[in-house]
């Protein structure tokens, strides 16, 4: 059955969030978040107390300060009004600090697992297998023996998110289970009229199909509800270019523009999708916001930079570097400047590979490098 395109305005899509419904969302940051879905669901939940009590889970945080969820947290933090969610599993809360004051606050359950975690156990559901088997927390918070990725007293007392550690051939390994998604919120660029989607503007494609797949996976499929920038003829982007097909999809939506963000602090920039690939420029470094960073963190930064020139002198092969949020993501533009990428090769979760990372508030509000690259 092909998915329908719903016309502006048409709402039959919320029919199919019931009470108690499992709820997955993409979105790293503003990245693949489906903004505009989030906040009409939570506007239906405003003016029919449905649907409430939902679980939601998430491959990063579709959120950044005052957008999509923490918009929806913020509302619900100052009306005390906490029915429209129940529990989350969410890897990631840093740009989401309503997230983090009603955790605190144990309003509801929130569980927290590593960000390859969580995507990886997408995957696995989306393959009908039981959960995530893997080393990775032993001996850790996620350890069963000590919290199993609980963050707060709801969460340890309901655990519908945890972990199990089992013995597998004489060594011990934790599988993560949690509740299977029947409803996936997605965001991507374009649906044709088929219904199948591509992700041409969007700066990462983070777990948006793993995400649509669990949500379809059997025996108890589910409903999957993709966000779009525009819907285009059939034929008009190739077959290679899908990356959801069509039999994953239910539901096509149309974003209004200022909910379709590629970032927290622009609507688009062609170089955040690699539409274009401007060279290693002084403009483009300074772009890139490390200029507008706080002299000590380049001094920081600049100071690693010897240690891992050093580290690549005496490997004699390139190494690679993940970059996290702060003073590691001015690393990337300092590398560029030495003329050392190709040495030094860096990434970051998000997925992109190599160039000089999006830092700062000025440019990405991200404060870090948890964004796209622009190749050099």
């Amino acid at each position: 059955m092909r998915p329908s395109i719903s016309p502006e305005g048409d709402t039959a899509y919320l029919d199919e969030i019931h009470d108690d419904s499992v709820l997955a969302v993409s979105g790293f940051n503003l990245a693949t978040t489906p903004e505009f879905l989030i906040l009409e669901l939570y506007k239906k939940y405003q003016a029919t107390g449905h649907p409430k009590s939902l679980f939601l889970e998430t491959d990063a945080l579709p959120a950044s300060p005052g957008r999509a969820l923490d918009l929806v947290l913020k509302d619900m933090s100052e009306s005390g009004d906490c029915g429209f969610i129940k529990g989350m599993l969410v890897p990631f809360m840093g740009f989401s600090p309503y997230l983090q004051k009603m955790t605190l606050e144990d309003r509801f359950q929130v569980y927290g697992w590593p960000i390859g975690i969580t995507a990886y156990w997408f995957r696995e559901v989306a393959s009908g297998r039981p959960g995530l088997l893997t080393k990775i927390g032993i001996d850790t918070f996620l350890d069963p023996d000590q919290d199993s990725g609980t963050l707060n007293e709801s969460a340890a007392r309901n655990r519908m998110c945890y972990s199990t550690k089992i013995d597998l051939f004489g060594e011990e390994f934790l599988i993560y289970r949690a509740p299977k998604p029947n409803v996936s919120f997605i965001r991507v660029t374009s649906s044709d009229r088929l219904g199948n989607l591509s992700m041409e503007d969007e700066p990462i494609r983070g777990t948006v199909m793993s995400i649509a797949q669990a949500s379809k996976a059997m025996p108890n499929p589910g409903k999957v509800v993709a966000q779009v920038k525009r819907v285009v003829a059939d034929g008009a982007f190739s077959p290679r270019q899908v990356e959801v097909p069509y039999p994953l999809v239910d539901y096509v939506v149309t974003s209004p523009p200022q909910y379709h963000w590629q970032a927290s602090s622009f609507e688009y920039d062609p170089r955040a999708c690699f539409r274009v690939s401007p060279g290693n420029t002084d403009r483009l470094l300074g772009d890139m916001g490390a200029s507008k960073s706080p002299q000590l963190h380049r001094i920081i930064a600049r100071r690693v930079a010897l240690e891992l020139i050093q580290l690549l002198n005496s490997k004699g092969s390139p190494i690679l570097i993940n970059l996290g949020v702060g003073v590691p993501a001015l690393l990337s533009g300092i590398i560029s400047e030495e003329g050392l990428s190709r040495d030094v090769v860096s990434v970051v979760e998000s997925g992109p590979w190599g160039g000089v990372a999006l830092t700062g508030p000025g440019l990405w509000n991200l404060h870090g490098g948890i964004c796209p690259f622009h190749h050099t």
